[in-house]
């Protein structure tokens, strides 16, 4: 390819990376608002949220550029074609942050809710998914892809584990309701953030292999 091209995709992959960085960071600000009842961390992330949608915007452009301009082939079109979507699953994980950083905000409000489910952890999974897929995509690694794949069903196992947790304190102690279902919320966001991760774990191994895997059963999964 031409050295243009090259500098090109080598900057368009720098700037992804950075992206990723950013959201990463969001995702953890969002779980920290509510592990620390902070509500300064929730607006941070909310406010967070507009300049991750300039970034999306501005990365699909510079794509369709070199699509436009160089017309790639083979492994090029294979990057800039994953580069798209990866960027889109980035920026709805951006958005799902900020939805955990409004429920936050109520969450803060309401009264604390004892050993509910442990969020740190659960975030810290989801985190270590969306790193792992960026890393296999930098270092070009179908393991790490495979890895933050396989990692999808223990983050779905926690958010089952939430609504059942949900489901028996309700029945135990209905006062509390409003919390519960807030975090239960905060839950479900978290396990589709983890669905974005799968996607663009995904779409790297797409990029190395040019073979296109959707997990099994993606109706109910994403459901």
């Amino acid at each position: 390819m031409s050295k243009h091209m090259q500098r090109e995709i080598a900057h368009l992959e720098e700037r992804l990376i950075e992206h990723c960085a950013t959201v990463e960071k969001s995702v953890a600000l969002a779980t920290r608002a509510i592990e620390e009842r902070s509500d300064t961390l929730a607006k941070e992330v909310i406010a967070a949220d507009t300049r991750i949608d300039l970034e999306e915007v501005a990365i699909e452009e510079e794509c369709l550029k070199i699509l436009a301009l160089h017309q790639p082939v083979a492994i090029d079109l294979r990057f800039i074609v994953a580069a798209l979507k990866i960027n889109n699953d980035l920026e709805r994980i951006g958005d799902l942050a900020a939805n955990i950083a409004k429920r936050a905000l109520g969450v803060n409000r309401a009264p604390e809710v004892p050993d509910f489910f442990d969020f740190g952890r659960m975030a810290e999974k989801t985190m270590a998914m969306l790193r792992l897929g960026v890393d296999a995509l930098v270092s070009m690694d179908i393991e790490k892809a495979n890895q933050a794949c396989a990692a999808d069903d223990e983050v779905d196992s926690m958010n089952r584990q939430a609504h059942e947790t949900v489901e028996q304190r309700l029945a135990t102690d209905p006062s509390n309701a409003p919390a519960l279902m807030r975090y239960l919320s905060v839950s479900r966001q978290l396990e589709r953030i983890a669905d974005h991760a799968t996607n663009i774990a995904e779409d790297v191994i797409y990029m190395i292999t040019g073979d296109i895997v959707r997990h099994d059963g993606s109706e109910s999964h994403h459901g």
